[in-house]
């Protein structure tokens, strides 16, 4: 109870803390350090768990965890920053397939370890430990990014290349000392000049806000986007909860001190599984205008049948096929989501639908673990918890089912209004009464 009630919320509160600072440093840095420090701090967490056991360093993990966390939005907006935008397409493939080999490999080979050869999780942690080093090494060596989505000069905004943009700076700083030379006011007029060509100047930094609230309204300015972000939101934070306490429910169905365990083989699927659910969408063509909300209402209703079945049962194998189904969902409604919202976005509001959404998420996630898990408030057990979110993710499936419903039989009843309203606009044809009579006759 101590790690479920005290422990796992500390990493709640935290991430909530610094996401988005975190969120508007990494733009201001231009990504590459706050990989580095993502590196950094993940190595530390390892070194953690191998060499520190107890609860304080257990309690600084969480906080060094959600800095972590916090700083994965860097991972993506690196990408982008540094490729052209006719490659998104291809770059996000390329690497939610690392992604997902990661994750598959590292979970299956870590099951095999433990279940066939028996070996130790300090010897997991120590082989993570390693692997983690590797990649915060290559971290140092990635390329420094010329500018970020925000925090750039107005010039960048408006798509100019590098080279133009130095010559533009170079002719107006020229002009300007050819003004000084002119009329002898020479050097307010230079200092000014240098002051606002600084990607970190003033200038920019208003600029970068200007541009953050007219993405900000860009973004939300759609009620349809308005909708998709409200899902994503909500169902992130009840996801965050179920992932961040399964590995506890599996322990208190089945625990491991007793038995075998396969959490690193259910993992595996869930990746499999979840990534062959992102790839049909791709490959069904849906009108996801009319039927989108619908859809996120029948899976989340699916989700919440799923969390009921682990919450509910005593097999652990049922709850590892609950959790297989919950998990998979949860990728293809996300990853619809992420397609409707992405594509109807530059990649700035993109970004900043992104952060915000997460936010959103986070806050959400932060009110349950305060009210349900937080030891200072309800402290409810495990078993509990689950029905709760099950719960929760039901009231998400009402809400959507009935809006989609609503949005389907709109659609429905356009096509005959449209119709009607076509009738009603024709012009009707006067029939001389020449002709009405000689009708009339031949009647």
């Amino acid at each position: 109870m101590k790690v479920t009630n005290y422990l796992f919320p500390i990493w709640t509160y935290s991430y909530l803390a610094v996401l988005f600072p975190v969120f508007l440093l990494t733009d201001f840095l231009r990504y590459k350090p706050v990989i580095m420090v993502q590196g950094l701090f993940l190595v530390t967490n390892y070194v953690l768990l191998c060499f520190a056991p107890g609860l304080t360093a257990m309690t600084f993990l969480q906080f060094n965890y959600a800095v972590v966390t916090s700083t994965e939005v860097a991972y993506f907006s690196y990408i982008y920053s540094v490729i052209p935008p006719e490659r998104y397409q291809r770059a996000t493939g390329y690497l939610r397939s690392a992604m997902l080999t990661g994750s598959t490999l590292g979970a299956t080979i870590g099951q095999m370890l433990v279940s066939l050869a028996g070996l130790d999780y300090f010897y997991l942690n120590a082989i993570s430990l390693g692997i983690l080093s590797i990649a915060f090494l290559i971290s140092i060596w990635l390329p420094m990014p010329q500018q970020g989505m925000f925090f750039r000069g107005e010039k960048a905004a408006l798509g100019l290349s590098a080279k133009d943009q130095v010559e533009e700076e170079v002719s107006a700083v020229e002009e300007a000392q050819d003004a000084e030379v002119e009329d002898g006011a020479g050097s307010g007029r230079t200092q000014g000049a240098g002051d606002s060509t600084g990607w970190c100047s003033l200038h920019h930094v208003v600029y970068a806000g200007r541009l953050l609230l007219s993405s900000f309204r860009e973004s939300y300015s759609s009620r349809k986007l308005v909708y998709w972000s409200l899902w994503w939101a909500l169902a992130m934070a009840g996801y965050g909860q179920v992932f961040n306490y399964i590995q506890l429910m599996w322990d208190h169905i089945e625990p491991s001190s007793t038995s075998s365990v396969y959490n690193g083989g259910v993992e595996a699927i869930c990746a499999v599984v979840g990534a062959a659910s992102a790839f049909c969408v791709g490959h069904v063509k849906v009108t996801w205008d009319v039927w989108g909300e619908l859809s996120l209402g029948v899976f989340s209703a699916v989700g919440a049948g799923a969390v009921f079945l682990i919450g509910l049962t005593s097999n652990i194998w049922a709850s590892y096929a609950g959790y297989v189904i919950f998990k998979a969902s949860y990728m293809l409604l996300i990853t619809i989501t992420t397609f409707q919202i992405a594509s109807n976005l530059s990649m700035a509001c993109y970004a900043l639908t992104f952060g915000v959404n997460t936010f959103v998420a986070l806050l959400l996630q932060t009110i349950l673990t305060a009210i349900v898990v937080d030891e200072t408030a309800l402290g409810l057990d495990i078993i509990t918890q689950f029905i709760i979110y099950g719960s929760y993710y039901a009231a998400i499936s009402v809400l959507f089912l009935i809006r989609g419903m609503y949005t389907a039989c709109a659609h429905h009843c356009q096509p005959k209004q449209a119709m009607d309203q076509e009738q009603k606009e024709e012009p009707k044809v006067e029939v001389p009464s020449s002709d009405r009579f000689c009708s009339d006759h031949r009647q």
